[in-house]
């Protein structure tokens, strides 16, 4: 599949260890990111560079969250950036403030990983993922060794997410094949069916690697949990906001 323009994300926070979490979290999500502990440094910092998106916080120092809100509304250049609410506010009238105010998203800290991915992808992408597929080096065994199967034969995947893998192969199935498969993931096996959605030949795609992506057809939903549970931990196992309160 072809590769996205790349996001930038302005931040706004002024928690250090709040900034720090999300920036990591966010590049490895594949976006680009500055970071501003306040309203007034992000409103300076976007007079030479334009986000694509803004996450901000709603409690401020000097200007609120809100009154943030309004000045991007007022200005002309700025007024048509998305502008997503995360914040530790639970008062109602807040989240009906932010939203008259244009504000295209408001989430509730602490927003687990697959949220914030889902959330920012509808704002910014024509055709947004729904799913984050993660970079990964996992033992799949392709096919049943049954003529519909295909061969039974050892591979590696190296992207997936809850809706599907990318396995690194010179074999690839022929598009739309329904084959099974067992995935290793933290010393258990994952057993799933998938369709062939699109192949590479050596030297295509966006890393020139051959291989096939493919999508889940079947996926019990015990699986289905255990590969959002270990792509959660593999972005954010090394990192959380009080680990990182040291961090500026």
């Amino acid at each position: 599949m072809p590769e996205r323009e790349s996001r930038t994300i302005l931040l706004v926070d002024s928690s250090a260890s709040i900034l720090f979490y999300l920036a990591m979290l966010l590049k490895r999500l594949d976006y680009s990111v500055v970071t501003a502990r306040s309203a007034e440094d992000a409103l300076r910092l976007m007079d030479s560079v334009v986000p694509s998106l803004i996450l901000t916080e709603l409690s401020l120092p000097r200007m609120s969250g809100i009154q943030f809100l309004e000045q991007l509304k007022k200005s002309g250049r700025l007024k048509t950036i998305p502008a997503i609410v995360l914040t530790s506010d639970r008062d109602p009238a807040t989240k009906d403030a932010c939203t008259r105010l244009g504000c295209a998203a408001y989430l509730a800290k602490p927003a687990e990983p697959d949220v914030l991915y889902r959330t920012l992808q509808t704002v910014s992408e024509s055709v947004p993922r729904m799913n984050i597929r993660l970079s990964a080096s996992l033992q799949v065994i392709v096919g049943d060794g049954s003529v519909t199967g295909g061969a039974r034969r050892t591979e590696r995947a190296t992207a997936i997410s809850e809706g599907g893998l990318f396995i690194r192969t010179l074999y690839p199935q022929p598009r739309n094949a329904l084959t099974p498969l067992q995935i290793s993931i933290s010393d258990r096996t994952i057993k799933a069916k998938a369709i062939v959605l699109y192949t590479y030949a050596l030297g295509e795609g966006a890393f020139k690697e051959p291989g096939m992506g493919m999508k889940f057809v079947e996926l019990s939903d015990t699986d289905r949990t255990l590969i959002r549970d270990y792509i959660r931990e593999q972005l954010t196992g090394d990192i959380t906001p009080q680990e990182s309160g040291t961090a500026q």
